[in-house]
């Protein structure tokens, strides 16, 4: 490990803001389910704007459901510097996946304060809201909400138990009357940050600590629905079926294929939700849907694995006697942080006397939403045996805190120096 001088982060308030939240929502001895827009997720947000309003930020949850805590700067005029992550989990996750980024924001500005800093322009510590996507099937809800990006017909959108976002958000006091005026006007965010766990093993295999973070991969989320006709499962020749679930099984199985061709390749494919109707164990299916989640960094191979993966449902519902529709949920290109920024954490990290590794994101954050409007950067925080989205994920308080700490020194430089816009 190398030499890390002292911290100027409170370290062990920051432990205590992470075991606290981890136990709202907490599901066995480590776990957490806290999904967007529960009572759950509202107790998160009251905690979490407790110590915002604690440590001297004006709060407010806009009408999208996001929390912001805000420190004036010298010359409102300038453009945001925006610091956060998200609050809410997978239904089987753990405690640090999007909260340590909101509690590593909200440590370092309040360092500032505390070292009497005022910032050159505002900062702003935000809890995005429905980072995930797990309860609505499309994530960066918050996030693409303040840039204007949501799409037709999310409001509509419905959970398992047939709740929709709208009444989701209604119940959170959020009106969808107001989301014009919450959006921010073009230029108003400057740059944004995001300390946030790796959610997979190079770190931990380089043995570093932290890392940089250079781009994240473009996901694209599919919904695929096949229909065929039920039947006896006693009575009905295997000659004569039209089995959805046989016919989806095939499917997913030449996906996994696919994707795995080119060993090198970041490419990553994932079938991870399936529905059965009418899901019995005498009846033959008649219709199944499952969520695929394509993600890479050149979309040129991207695109050509959809390609593909469209034949594939054209021949196989040919072989089976099904039918079949895709839905697309998300579609986004790979974008990369900028440099400028780069630039700043790879200093801020120097003068703790380390050089951070710098890799890429697999897994999206509201940072690739945040990348349509202003420059962007992210630190990473090594993840135990590369495990996210489960009870087990770990990342040790010595490591977020060494992660905060960059954090910290990074929003130091650029709210007392006045760093150039990377074109482009």
């Amino acid at each position: 490990m190398q030499a890390i001088t002292e911290l100027s982060i409170n370290q062990l308030r920051l432990n205590e803001h992470i075991e606290k939240l981890a136990q709202i929502g907490k599901i066995g001895d480590t776990g957490v389910c806290r999904l967007a827009l529960t009572p759950e997720d509202m107790e998160g947000i009251n905690q979490v704007r407790f110590w915002m309003e604690k440590a001297g930020l004006v709060t407010r949850m806009d009408a999208f459901g996001n929390l912001i805590g805000r420190l004036e700067g010298t010359d409102a005029a300038r453009p945001i510097l925006m610091v956060g992550s998200h609050i809410d989990s997978q239904p089987y996750g753990g405690r640090y996946d999007g909260a340590i980024g909101v509690l590593g924001a909200l440590e370092a500005v309040q360092c500032l304060i505390e070292q009497g800093i005022q910032p050159s322009m505002p900062i702003e510590v935000i809890a995005f809201c429905d980072e995930e996507g797990s309860r609505f099937n499309k994530g960066l809800f918050g996030s693409r909400g303040i840039t204007n990006q949501l799409e037709e017909g999310e409001l509509d959108r419905e959970d398992k138990n047939g709740v929709t976002r709208r009444e989701a958000l209604a119940s959170f006091g959020c009106s969808p009357s107001e989301f014009t005026a919450a959006v921010y006007s073009p230029g108003s965010i400057g740059s944004y940050l995001e300390l946030h766990i790796e959610q997979g093993p190079v770190l931990e295999a380089m043995n570093a600590q932290i890392g940089l973070v250079t781009g994240i991969s473009g996901p694209l989320w599919l919904t695929v629905t096949m229909k065929g006709m039920a039947g006896h499962a006693g009575s009905v020749p295997m000659g004569m079926r039209h089995d959805a679930l046989a016919g989806s099984a095939k499917v997913i199985a030449a996906f996994d294929d696919l994707v795995r061709e080119d060993p090198g390749a970041p490419t990553v494919g994932t079938v991870g939700s399936l529905r059965v109707f009418p899901d019995s164990r005498n009846i033959i299916p008649e219709e199944v849907s499952f969520t695929v989640d394509l993600r890479d960094m050149e979309m040129e191979r991207r695109n050509r694995l959809e390609a593909r993966l469209m034949t594939l449902l054209d021949d196989i519902s040919s072989g089976y006697g099904l039918t079949y529709t895709v839905t697309e949920d998300t579609n986004s290109e790979p974008r990369y942080c900028a440099e400028s920024m780069m630039s700043i954490i790879r200093s801020s990290a120097e003068e703790l006397g380390i050089t951070m590794p710098e890799l890429m994101s697999g897994p999206f954050h509201d940072a690739l939403a945040l990348s349509y409007v202003c420059d962007y950067g992210m630190i990473f925080v090594r993840s135990k045996d590369g495990i996210s989205h489960h009870p087990s994920e770990y990342s040790s308080p010595e490591d977020i805190a060494l992660g905060t700490e960059v954090l910290y020194r990074t929003v130091r430089k650029m709210c007392t120096s006045n760093p150039p816009k990377e074109a482009g």
